[in-house]
């Protein structure tokens, strides 16, 4: 497992507000707040993703017809790889250039992703190319 500071293509890093993780620019006093990603690689391009000193796992899940990111508590290293149950926590990262996109195992086509606006949720969204979502992010080692 490695913990790797994680922000979107416009400078967004992640922190939580009120049991949620979000999205947003945070000021110098602030940066303490924001959140590194545990990843645990379980096969060459997929891994499990959580939020690091916690345990807090990133989860896609479908309910009916409604696909929505979610925060689960489960202790990242808890998870199996070959266990379909955990199939929600999977997601397959693809790299371009710099930047690396997340996209759900447990729900193809939709992707990890910020609002264009700052403080607003991380959720997913099935659009990547034609949205206003963000899908791409950096990743850097957490020394």
């Amino acid at each position: 497992m490695q913990a790797f500071r994680i922000w979107d293509v416009n400078q967004k890093t992640f922190y939580m507000r009120n049991n949620q993780l979000v999205a947003g620019y945070l000021q110098e006093s602030n940066t303490k707040l924001q959140e590194k990603i545990d990843v645990v690689p379980i096969e060459p391009d997929a891994l499990f993703l959580g939020l690091h000193g916690r345990k807090l796992c990133l989860a896609c899940v479908k309910s009916g017809d409604e696909i929505r990111f979610q925060l689960e508590a489960v202790n990242i290293t808890d998870l199996s790889k070959n266990k379909e149950e955990n199939k929600r926590f999977t997601f397959i990262r693809s790299n371009s250039g710099p930047t690396t996109s997340f996209e759900s195992a447990a729900c193809p086509g939709w992707f990890l992703c910020t609002a264009p606006e700052a403080d607003r949720p991380v959720s997913l969204t099935n659009k990547p190319k034609e949205s206003f979502m963000v899908t791409k992010f950096y990743l850097q080692e957490d020394q």
